[in-house]
């Protein structure tokens, strides 16, 4: 029964039923759905519910090989180029520093833990892993986790995750009171006001964002987009291979294919994207939890570590310097945190952000920068990996 590719369906779903309901209640609100799914797996393969790494099943070769990449495809629908002007000029500015500094921290970051030699064959992968995480988020992440295949190692893929969330969690709360601390002994005014389609604040209903519907005519549109380009990809790759005798990522002709289609308006406005790249995120995560196996999680403890003192070491410079700008250039604080949220955790952590302190102003624009994150973020993680 547990390697029922059916029955081990009906149980990813269900642990992202449950761990959904439970990121809802108080208790287990700040953990996240993309981590309580990844735990929920680990713990029912270790248990023998459903299939681990060793005795992995085809269900799960194909979740990697099509789920995943459908992900990054239907995330990066949303990302409009064009409206990325009523983002403004300094929340543009504050998010490209941010860029730098995170690009900066992975560099020293690196460095310091000797990574080359602590990391071993995972070094450039993670240099490239974390570069993509911290500006735009965790699509970035999986973009090039599935291409150096450090997503179907388990354990390292899982401590990676684990450690992740940590640091995004902390840098949330920083982002919170730092500007807070700061307007104490530097105050600054509120930059910009930002005119959002519709009623104001209404025209983002933060409770909702995530909610959306769809009808079968519009599934089929997307499952045809997506399922397409993934062909396209994988042609292009051998037939670029074959033209210059260089491999280029699928995922990286993936996410251009991607990112030209979502400036198109019809296929920009199409409903369901993100509900179909969240959905496709959490099971292809359930899974990589799976991968997870107990007895061999404690082999990378040091693995662990260094990892945590690798991404201390990379916010906290990707903090020094846009805090240290915004205080240089004058600008608003709450403004800079906002930009830095975007770039470490994303649009929904950044739009979370916004409300928390009371910046209705810059709903809009902390998700179109996160959005950007999303864009290019994929990229310079590649150019890391690349050139590190």
């Amino acid at each position: 029964m547990t390697s029922n590719p059916v029955f081990v369906l009906g149980i990813l779903c269900l642990i992202i039923i449950v761990s959904e309901w439970l990121t809802k209640k108080a208790l287990f609100k700040h953990f996240g759905t993309a981590l309580m799914v990844i735990l929920f797996g680990a713990a029912f393969s270790n248990l023998g519910v459903i299939p681990s790494a060793s005795n992995s099943i085809p269900l799960y070769s194909g979740i990697f090989k099509y789920l995943a990449p459908l992900s990054i495809f239907y995330l990066l629908l949303e990302v409009n180029l064009k409206s990325l002007k009523n983002a403004g000029l300094p929340m543009l500015f504050m998010f490209f520093v941010g860029v730098g500094g995170t690009v900066a921290g992975v560099l020293i970051g690196m460095q310091v833990v000797s990574g080359e030699e602590v990391f071993g064959e995972n070094f450039k992968p993670l240099a490239g892993m974390f570069t993509g995480t911290y500006i735009g988020g965790s699509v970035n992440f999986n973009a090039l986790a599935l291409h150096y295949k450090i997503a179907e190692k388990g354990n390292v893929f899982a401590g990676s995750v684990a450690v992740d969330n940590i640091i995004t969690s902390i840098w949330m709360i920083a982002c919170i009171a730092i500007p807070k601390i700061l307007n104490q002994f530097v105050p600054r005014d509120k930059m910009i006001k930002v005119e959002q389609e519709g009623e104001g604040e209404a025209a983002i209903d933060m409770e909702n964002y995530d909610n959306q519907t769809i009808n079968s005519k519009n599934l089929a549109i997307l499952m045809v987009l997506g399922l397409f380009t993934i062909l396209v990809s994988d042609f292009l790759v051998e037939l670029i291979k074959d033209a210059t005798g260089i491999k280029l990522p699928s995922i990286l002709i993936l996410t251009t294919i991607a990112l030209f289609l979502a400036q198109i308006p019809f296929v920009h406005k199409l409903p369901g994207s993100r509900l179909l790249g969240l959905f496709s995120v959490y099971l292809f995560l359930v899974v990589i939890g799976a991968y997870c196996e107990f007895a061999a999680l404690s082999q990378i403890g040091d693995l662990a570590v260094n990892l945590l003192i690798f991404t201390m070491i990379l916010v906290s410079t990707h903090g020094l310097l846009i805090f240290g700008m915004a205080w240089l250039a004058k600008m608003d604080w709450e403004l800079a945190a906002i930009a830095s949220q975007a770039n470490i955790g994303g649009s929904s952590t950044a739009l979370a952000l916004s409300k928390g302190l009371n910046r209705n102003d810059l709903f809009l624009p902390s998700i179109l920068v996160g959005a950007l994150g999303n864009g290019v973020g994929t990229y310079l993680g590649f150019l890391i990996a690349a050139l590190i």
